[in-house]
């Protein structure tokens, strides 16, 4: 299923959704289907709220890391959550794959909606909607407290 790069900001990137060697983290891989970027993903017991169940915040991160991709894939930009809302309808279970797509709501040249759905065996157990901010590579450094590690420029707005 990947075709996107799993290190487009450089090997050894920190990110918990989706660093190939993170040692606690989801380790994300994405495709883009048509006008959606799309992963799959496994929660194992680590993951666990409740027993069964994967922790409410956990599938908000996995959420979130996918509007995220969706901004990487579709844009070729980055940018960083400034808001969100969220459905839980359903609880994700643990050990069971889950499908998460995001789509482009509304763009502008600062701001994208992204709309997020996770799914288990074809049901709905999430949606929701973020907002990312794309920020020029000045506003990126000022929110990083630092420079804008090299092979992150590109992606700036």
């Amino acid at each position: 299923m990947p075709d996107l790069d799993p290190n487009p900001f450089g090997e050894n990137h920190p990110c918990f959704g989706c660093a190939p060697e993170h040692p606690i983290g989801f380790r994300l891989s994405f495709a883009r289907e048509g006008d959606e970027i799309v992963t799959r993903f496994v929660p194992g017991d680590q993951y666990q709220g409740p027993p069964g169940i994967m922790h409410g915040g956990l599938v908000t991160t996995l959420a979130d890391e996918i509007a995220a991709w969706t901004v990487i894939g579709l844009l070729e930009k980055f940018g960083f959550t400034a808001s969100l809302s969220a459905r839980l309808a359903r609880p994700v279970r643990i050990g069971v794959e889950v499908e998460g797509r995001g789509k482009i709501e509304e763009e502008s040249s600062r701001i994208v909606k992204i709309a997020v759905r996770l799914a288990q065996n074809g049901v709905d157990a999430f949606t929701g909607s973020f907002t990312f901010a794309l920020l020029d590579r000045a506003g990126a450094e000022r929110v990083l407290g630092g420079p804008l590690p090299a092979s992150w420029q590109r992606f700036a707005r």
